[in-house]
């Protein structure tokens, strides 16, 4: 009996911290659930987070426990203040996503620090409308309101209490004996914190991973680890954004500070109009120009029998994620430099030192308060103002759906009177979801054009969506092409990395990032295709250099000294300039190893062509 009663004192004592904050513990729980449930988008294959319920059950739990610890009046302080904050965010969270399809991110906490006043007031009154009453944040409002009725019973509960017994002669304070339930109420709270704790502790985990990183890029690699932190509450979702903000701030500083120190000393313009492609997610082998089975390339490969386009056919990605490879394509860093990326100026400031009209054309890295974590990582540097007027003299204003949209937007900006251009498109390409890639109009690939009995009807069609998606950006890089071909011009394409597609018996499309960089993954991951168009006149002008590009074909070479083959395509002479990592040139050294995500010599795999 003794020991039953000693059980008994310590789950009463389990049990305070809940009864002495059982209006905040209720709501605020009811609150979590609700705004976690209100912003799963209402379509096929998305839904919340499965274990939410027993995280949100661990966060409100020691929220509780600390409350408890505190003097009462800094408690009672405390607990206003929390409800204050959660509400709010909890209101803007669900309200950005009725209104604008996303919840808080990186690039809305920047965009919200850049408005003013006016923009603010403005944007108040376009979007605070009746209707969003209705929406998903009519829930929150409703607990709200609960809430606020609830505080108003519990602050006149004596008069309640008295009104119930006049009422119906019933004594609800005594009915209710505490000091038999509250034991049981311990345990059971216990029980329910254990199961939780063990059910979140693995989130709680990556949740501090994720915020112990030095630098965004790491940030964004940790983001696609399978047992990546699942930021379920806005409170979690402001302090990521908050922190990435941070981390890129930090870079961002390095680059401006950089921009006096990006030295020009001469430059012969050898090349009147540089044209650079980027396109996204591009496997190498699936290509017709590489000798892939499907015609997916029908133009290139038309353009290389005429001996204009020139394919290489050994060139990888230094990395398979769209922002890492975006900070070494820009940068005068390499792999294996001292320092970070950050630290070398961005080579489209050097061509404007130069004297070159600097254009960038990009349908993915435009700021947008939608935007993933990744292209927030890959673009965030090419939206500052300062670097960014640092690097472009034209640029693109709006996003669209195909790339398509991106050539009327050269048409509209360009100007014939240029002497001396680089002109930088950066294309969507592949990137996933593939059938999103390109009109269905223009849809060729079908399921049954591919003899893989391995693969389901599914796979089949997101097979041929990819293929299709290639067919597409062929048409696109012809039509840039096509812009340039009574011009003297040289046109260089290039995509950030490759792209998994069930190839062998892997089922599995997108990337995988692995830790473990296999030959197999290494052949679908990072090899891409690259190759240079010249122009006739560009041919006719420049024999020597023509005849270089040629030879240079079957070079080993890897994308991240992209920039040294740029600038000496323009004649630019520049203390960064290296002669060993331009492709093209006779100093060329073929032997750099080609070290992939700065673990594995890609070398030393043995990659099947």
């Amino acid at each position: 009996m003794k020991i039953l009663n000693q059980a008994g004192r310590v789950f009463t004592n389990i049990f305070k911290p809940i009864r002495g904050n059982a209006a905040f513990f209720v709501f605020m729980y009811v609150l979590g659930i609700v705004c976690t449930y209100a912003v799963v988008p209402d379509k096929r294959g998305y839904h919340a987070w499965p274990l939410a319920p027993y995280e949100l059950f661990f966060d409100v739990s020691i929220l509780c426990v600390v409350l408890w610890l505190l003097p009462h009046k800094i408690s009672l302080w405390a607990k206003r203040v929390i409800y204050f904050l959660f509400y709010l965010l909890v209101v803007v969270d669900v309200y950005c996503f009725v209104k604008f399809d996303t919840t808080i991110t990186p690039t809305m906490l920047l965009l919200v620090g850049e408005t003013d006043g006016r923009e603010a007031t403005e944007f108040l009154e376009s979007y605070l409308t009746p209707d969003v009453v209705f929406s998903r944040l009519g829930w929150v409002l409703l607990v709200m309101i609960v809430h606020i009725i609830w505080a108003q019973v519990w602050r006149n509960r004596k008069k309640c209490l008295a009104w119930i017994k006049a009422k119906w002669n019933f004594d609800l304070q005594n009915a209710v004996r505490w000091h038999l339930a509250e034991p049981w109420l311990g345990l059971i709270m216990l029980v329910l914190f254990v199961i939780s704790t063990i059910n979140c502790i693995a989130d709680k985990t990556a949740f501090v991973r994720l915020m112990s990183y030095d630098n965004i890029g790491q940030v964004e690699h940790e983001l696609t680890k399978k047992e990546k932190a699942q930021l379920y509450l806005p409170g979690y979702r402001l302090m990521f954004s908050i922190y990435a903000n941070e981390l890129t701030a930090k870079q961002v500083n390095k680059l401006v500070d950089n921009i006096d120190k990006a030295k020009v000393d001469s430059c012969s313009f050898r090349s009147r109009n540089i044209v650079l492609i980027i396109g996204e997610s591009y496997n190498r082998h699936h290509a017709g120009l590489y000798g892939y089975d499907k015609k997916t390339t029908p133009r290139q490969s038309r353009r290389a029998q005429k001996g204009e386009l020139i394919p290489f056919s050994d060139v990888v990605a230094p990395w398979n994620l769209t922002s890492f490879v975006f900070k070494y394509l820009f940068s005068l860093y390499t792999v294996g430099d001292k320092g970070e990326w950050c630290d070398y100026p961005l080579f489209p400031e050097l061509f404007r030192k130069a004297g070159y009209h600097v254009t960038f054309l990009t349908n993915q890295f435009l700021p947008q308060a939608k935007e993933a974590v990744y292209d927030f990582s890959g673009g965030f540097f090419l939206n500052n103002p300062l670097l960014s007027s640092a690097m472009f003299d034209t640029r693109n204003t709006r996003l669209y759906r195909y790339d398509a949209g991106l050539l009327a937007d050269y048409d509209r900006l360009r100007n014939e009177n240029r002497d001396n251009n680089l002109i930088i498109f950066h294309l969507k390409g592949q990137h996933v979801d593939y059938r999103t890639r390109f009109p269905l109009d223009r849809r060729h690939f079908n399921p049954e054009d591919y003899d893989r009995p391995d693969l389901k009807e599914k796979e089949l069609r997101v097979l041929a969506d990819y293929d299709n998606a290639i067919l597409y950006n062929d048409s696109i890089v012809d039509q840039i092409i096509k812009r340039f071909e009574d011009e003297d011009a040289i046109v260089v394409y290039v995509p950030d990395h490759g792209e998994e597609c069930y190839e062998g018996d892997v089922h599995f499309y997108g990337r995988m990032h692995s830790t473990e960089i296999t030959a197999r993954l290494a052949r679908e991951e990072f090899d891409i295709p690259f190759w240079i168009w010249c122009s006739h006149k560009y041919m006719v002008g420049h024999p020597s250099l023509f005849n270089d590009i040629v030879k240079s074909k079957n070079r080993r070479y890897m994308t991240d000294a992209l920039p040294h083959l740029l600038l000496y395509l323009a004649g630019i002479q520049t203390p960064y300039y290296r002669s060993d990592l331009n492709v093209i040139g006779d100093e060329y050294n073929e032997n750099r190893p080609r070290i992939l995500k700065n673990t594995t010599d890609y070398d030393k795999l043995d990659v099947k062509d």
